[in-house]
């Protein structure tokens, strides 16, 4: 059983800030990190605490105190964000502040959106800056780490903030273990499963309303990647979803569909290709053949970058092991 500390606050309100409503901000720290921290008054005090989770408790304690001093109302997710990318990183040297600048730069505000986006992870962060900052933009990752998720959050920032006129989403439509000409209904219902997922990314990140008015003044597009083919796609945000289901193909048809004024994200599991031949993949040929072209930015998110449910990332160690 570890030592215990007070940490003396200078005032009651900065007391409020820090441990947010009903000590929600304390009980996330405790929840990721481990130990308890008890409240009296502007005191807090570490408990079952090992000198190594003290000094990490105690860095976003100080952290948090500069964010409310400076007019910040640290949320749940902030802390979340910061005390789960001090989780994956074990090390003794763990430095905060390379931590915190970028998760606090790569924040997504939604215009008439539920809430803000928190990169919880710094990788996370790290590809949410290669958005802003590269026209073309990769990220490789396991189920759950947030690739979609984060891509389309920061595409409809731009869209609904009027720095891209449309949002371009699109996937490739590959069989996986049930044949497509089989299934009920027309084109457009056989197809639908497929995209879903991409609804659903919006759905969880704005009002159905907000989705249904951008798709009703054109604002959104949701295809397969077969229709983008003699397409040009100018001042859009476009995103590539399941990349590691394309051909080399399709692949090259899509990057040469990026217009003038245009970005495009790919996003893809290395792992799940569901083609008939693994080599055959598109996204696995592009790593290869572009990662030294200036201009576009690979992101790689790993186990340690899922957010889904716990349980996912100790699912994926279990497949990752196993094919060891």
């Amino acid at each position: 059983m570890g030592s215990s500390i007070t940490i003396v606050l200078d005032s009651q309100d900065i007391a409020s800030g820090v441990c947010g409503a009903n000590d929600s901000n304390l009980r996330v720290i405790e929840h990721t990190l481990g130990g308890h921290i008890a409240t009296r008054g502007n005191e807090l005090r570490l408990e079952n605490c090992d000198e190594l989770l003290q000094s990490r408790i105690k860095m976003i304690i100080d952290h948090l105190i500069d964010a409310v001093r400076k007019g910040e109302h640290p949320s749940p997710e902030y802390v979340r964000s910061l005390t789960l990318s001090m989780q994956n990183d074990q090390s003794e040297s763990y430095n905060v502040t390379k931590v915190l600048d970028p998760l606090r730069e790569s924040v997504i505000q939604i215009p008439n959106g539920f809430g803000r986006v928190y990169p919880r992870t710094l990788n996370q962060a790290v590809y949410i800056q290669g958005i802003r900052t590269n026209e073309i933009v990769f990220c490789i990752g396991p189920a759950g780490t947030g690739k979609t998720f984060l891509a389309v959050a920061e595409a409809l920032r731009q869209v609904l903030s009027k720095k891209r006129r449309k949002l371009v989403l699109t996937r490739p439509v590959v069989e996986a273990g049930e044949s497509l000409g089989f299934l009920p209904g027309d084109l457009a219902q056989k197809i639908n499963p497929y995209l879903r997922p991409l609804y659903d990314a919006m759905e969880a990140l704005v009002p159905y309303e907000t989705i249904r008015r951008m798709e009703d003044n054109r604002a959104i597009e949701i295809a397969p990647l077969a229709y983008m083919r003699g397409r040009s796609l100018n001042d859009c945000i476009v995103i590539l979803d399941e990349a590691q289901n394309t051909t080399k193909e399709q692949m090259k048809m899509f990057l040469t569909r990026i217009g003038e004024g245009s970005q495009a994200i790919i996003t893809g599991d290395t792992t799940q290709i569901d083609l008939p031949r693994r080599n055959d993949s598109g996204l696995l040929h592009a790593i290869s053949l572009l990662h030294h072209v200036d201009g576009l930015h690979f992101s790689y998110l790993n186990t340690a970058d899922v957010v889904r449910n716990p349980l996912i990332k100790k699912i994926i160690q279990a497949y990752d092991n196993e094919s060891k």
